[in-house]
């Protein structure tokens, strides 16, 4: 039988997302959960029958026995609904900043709001396979990691576990988004005229992923500097992320150190050693791709990681998580 999963804000870029891979998943039928008072149909899908819309209610959640629901929702709102959605039954995997730090404090330091369900702080998983793979199968509650911490984690987590930067001198994250990663909402920022042939920075050393980044690397504060850019595009990350190597005499060797953490990853592939990813590589798949380069005279090493911020670093990791909260094979419906 396939499991059923229910999808709250469908009609967010997430959302959408989710309702895309989801069509072509074979182990789930998929509804559409109504949180609002406004109604609608989400967004066509091709060769698909238009999932079933339900209201957002423990009732029928409860009722229709939904195995997964997830919160593409903003973080408010994710904290008012996980509980209720939990206490139905069923496993939720939220899509928002809601649950992805381990403090009431921290929430409160970097979103600037108090958090209304700070005793579900400790019970999420975070939900970056890659790292936490063990803990999300048993896991009720899966935050989904943001997409600048997915792209930069995966590329600074092995390098630091291996002790080959240079930590006093510092990393420097210089992150650049598609305009989806602002959400669907409307506002004067993400407006055409004020994107198209544009290029900015925004929240500049207060970026709420920084924490994020910190709590899975182990970095401290002062020694992540990360800088957050918007693109005239409308879907992408691309990080450009530069420290001082030590103990390593190549680029071959750093490209050592990730094959040999992500050996049999199926969703990190590795260029070779002075070759970069670009936009192009991974738009529309669940891939994370890493590339690196190191001038071995002056130590200076240059990593620059790639992802599709609506797949891998929202909607396709969160369906790789669910995969693993209902024991499918991890790539099924991503590839």
């Amino acid at each position: 039988m396939k499991a059923k999963v229910g999808i709250v804000g469908y009609r967010g870029y997430s959302g959408v997302e989710l309702v895309r891979i989801l069509a072509r998943h074979p182990g789930v039928e998929t509804c559409l959960l109504e949180h609002r008072e406004e109604t609608g149909p989400a967004s066509p899908i091709l060769h698909a029958e238009p999932p079933e819309c339900l209201p957002c209610d423990p009732q029928v959640v409860h009722a229709e026995g939904l195995a997964v629901v997830f919160l593409a929702t903003p973080p408010e709102v994710s904290m008012k609904l996980a509980p209720p959605m939990l206490d139905a039954g069923a496993r939720v995997v939220d899509l928002s900043g809601a649950f992805r730090l381990r403090t009431p404090a921290n929430y409160l330091a970097w979103y600037k709001e108090t958090h209304t369900q700070p005793e579900l702080l400790t019970q999420a998983a975070y939900g970056l396979p890659e790292f936490y793979r063990d803990q999300i199968p048993g896991a009720r509650l899966v935050a989904n990691p943001g997409c600048y911490p997915t792209a930069a984690n995966l590329a600074i987590r092995p390098l630091l576990e291996a002790g080959v930067i240079d930590r006093g001198a510092g990393i420097v994250c210089d992150a650049k988004s598609g305009v989806s990663g602002a959400g669907r909402k409307p506002t004067l920022k993400t407006s055409f005229c004020e994107v198209t042939e544009n290029f900015s920075a925004y929240s500049i050393l207060r970026h709420r992923h920084v924490p994020e980044v910190l709590q899975v690397s182990g970095l401290e504060e002062g020694e992540f500097s990360f800088t957050a850019q918007l693109l005239p595009l409308d879907r992408g990350i691309l990080e450009t992320i530069y420290f001082r190597a030590r103990g390593v005499g190549s680029a071959e060797d750093l490209l050592a150190i990730y094959e040999k953490r992500y050996a049999g990853e199926p969703f990190v592939r590795l260029y070779e050693a002075g070759h970069v990813p670009d936009l192009h590589a991974v738009a529309h798949t669940n891939f994370c791709d890493i590339g690196v380069t190191l001038d071995a005279r002056t130590g200076r090493a240059v990593v620059v990681s790639a992802i599709d911020n609506l797949v891998k670093g929202a909607a396709g990791q969160a369906i790789q998580n669910m995969n693993l909260l209902l024991g499918y094979p991890e790539t099924e419906g991503l590839r």
